[in-house]
């Protein structure tokens, strides 16, 4: 199957393009890796003081969601949710959209590393963070495995 050439861009969601948004979804076995992503708007609106989120757009079709827990006062960045919806996974853009998140985290204040967490499990996200440059750090939280991404 070839691959579109699409630019992949990182959009705010407003009341035009949510809904198509909290469309999208995961594969079946990939869901007990990531929140819904209306959850994750839901987390966003009551964490705004942290909570940075962006529709992940293929030209003009929306192909996922991302979300940094965007720490300013300690200068800690996190990928907090990351989703390709199924049906755009494989296309290669996941690895634009976190090109895109990880020059937007080298704007903010002290940024100097981004720091995520997965489920170490198969069929899970490692392996994909992984080829994205994140090592594990040896931590858990949350029982998840946390990784990090020098900028």
């Amino acid at each position: 199957m070839s691959k579109p050439n699409l630019e992949v861009t990182l959009r705010e969601i407003t009341k035009e393009n949510w809904r198509d948004i909290i469309r999208l979804k995961v594969a079946p076995h990939q869901e007990q890796f990531v929140a819904s992503n209306a959850v994750s708007i839901a987390e966003a609106h009551f964490n705004p003081e942290v909570a940075w989120f962006r529709a992940i757009y293929a030209g003009d079709v929306p192909v996922g969601f991302l979300m940094l827990e965007d720490d300013v006062a300690q200068q800690e960045y996190f990928l907090w949710r990351f989703m390709i919806g199924e049906q755009y996974q494989g296309h290669g853009y996941g690895r634009k959209a976190l090109e895109l998140f990880f020059a937007y985290v080298k704007t903010r204040p002290g940024a100097d590393a981004v720091e995520t967490s997965c489920v170490l499990a198969k069929g899970g996200p490692g392996p994909f963070y992984e080829k994205m440059g994140f090592v594990y750090t040896g931590k858990e939280e949350n029982g998840e495995l946390v990784m990090r991404r020098e900028l």
